[in-house]
């Protein structure tokens, strides 16, 4: 059950890590301008620290909570800006952004559920607890 969440952490966290560096490039920044990012020449950037960081943190369990609460100020905007299916009129795009809003939703749910209950008992966050609980446990 330890490795399983290991796993699943990094194979989560690949998905920003590998994302990220698009977020720097002309053509994406221009594309989300196009949709009507606001001053996306800063957002889109910004966004791709979020996700990097966010990235990281879930893959290596450190900081866990705070880097799932990095993904999520990532994906609430990025949903609702970059994925609004209901404001497209051609109908294959329309199932297109419908699919990425709700894989995005879905996301969300995951970096909800790391904010909460942390990176797992293979992590450095856990590594963390476990050295501080040892050196109170030798201080008492």
């Amino acid at each position: 059950m330890k490795a399983t969440t290991l796993v699943g952490r990094i194979l989560y966290a690949l998905l920003f890590i590998a994302a990220a560096p698009g977020h720097f490039s002309a053509d994406t920044i221009g594309y989300a301008a196009s949709q009507g990012v606001p001053l996306a020449s800063l957002a889109v950037p910004a966004s791709g620290l979020l996700a990097l960081l966010g990235g990281l943190s879930i893959a290596l369990g450190y900081k866990a909570r705070l880097g799932a609460l990095a993904l999520i100020a990532f994906l609430v905007p990025v949903t609702f800006m970059m994925h609004n299916f209901w404001a497209v009129p051609d109908p294959a795009m329309h199932q297109l952004q419908m699919i990425m809003f709700m894989k995005n939703l879905g996301l969300i749910g995951a970096a909800m559920t790391f904010a909460v209950h942390g990176a797992g008992a293979l992590s450095l966050d856990a590594r963390l607890e476990r050295g501080a609980a040892s050196h109170a446990a030798v201080a008492a």
